[in-house]
C-alpha cells in the first residue's frame, strides 16, 4: 500500500457501503460478512463496526443504497398510476433485491431498532409515490382531496404485501394486481370523496 492514503470519513464510508452492496448483490444477505465487506474495501472491521454495530444494521444500509426509487408512472390516470406502482413492488419484492429484503426482515426479528430502518424504505417512506400518484388525480379531478392520507394511499401496497405474507408466493399474478385496484382501491378513493 505504498503511496496509497489512507482513507477517512465520508470516502472510507462509501468505500464500506461500496463493498457491502457488492456482497448483497453477488451472495444476498446470508453471504455477507464483516470479514468480506472488510476485504474488499480494503480495511479493517473494526472501522466497519465504528459505523455499522452489527451485520444486519450493514446489510440494511446496503440494501437502501440498492434499492433506489423506480421512475414515478405517469399514465394520465389513477387507474394505471395504480397498477404501474404495484406492478413495480411486484417485481422488486420478487426480484433478488426483494430477496434481500425478505432476508433482513427475517435476521431483524422482532428487533424494532432494525425494523424501523427497514420502514424507511417499506413504511412511512412507501406513503411518497402514492399520495403523489393521488395528488395528480385530484388535480385531474379524478378524485377528492381527502384521499390525500398514507393510509388511503397505501392500501393497495398492503394487500399486495400480504399476498407475500399469508400466500408465501414468489410473485403475485397481474390479475391480483388489477384486482387489488379495480375491487378495493379505487372504490375505497370514490367514496373516500362521496
Amino acid at each position: 500500500m505504498v503511496g496509497q492514503t489512507r482513507r477517512r470519513g465520508a470516502a472510507l464510508e462509501e468505500a464500506i457501503l461500496h463493498a457491502a452492496v457488492a456482497e448483497l448483490t453477488e451472495s444476498g444477505f446470508a453471504g455477507l460478512t464483516m470479514d468480506r465487506v472488510a476485504a474488499r474495501a480494503g480495511t479493517n472491521k473494526n472501522a466497519i463496526y465504528r459505523r455499522w454495530p452489527n451485520r444486519i444494521a450493514l446489510g440494511i444500509a446496503g440494501y437502501k443504497r440498492l434499492a433506489e426509487a423506480a421512475p414515478l408512472p405517469d399514465t394520465g390516470e389513477l387507474r394505471g398510476d395504480a397498477l404501474e406502482l404495484l406492478r413495480q413492488a411486484n417485481r422488486h419484492w420478487s426480484s433478488p433485491l426483494g430477496a434481500v429484503l425478505r432476508e433482513l426482515m427475517a435476521a431483524a426479528g422482532g428487533a424494532t431498532e432494525f425494523l424501523a430502518q427497514l420502514q424507511d424504505q417499506s413504511g412511512d417512506a412507501a406513503a411518497a409515490p402514492w399520495l403523489t400518484v393521488l395528488g395528480r388525480a385530484v388535480a385531474r379531478g379524478e378524485a377528492v382531496p381527502e384521499v390525500l392520507h398514507p393510509r388511503v394511499a397505501t392500501v393497495a401496497m398492503v394487500l399486495l404485501r400480504n399476498e407475500f405474507v399469508v400466500r408465501g408466493v414468489p410473485s403475485a399474478p397481474d390479475d391480483v394486481l388489477v384486482e387489488i385496484v379495480d375491487e378495493v382501491y379505487l372504490p375505497l378513493v370514490r367514496r373516500r370523496g362521496a
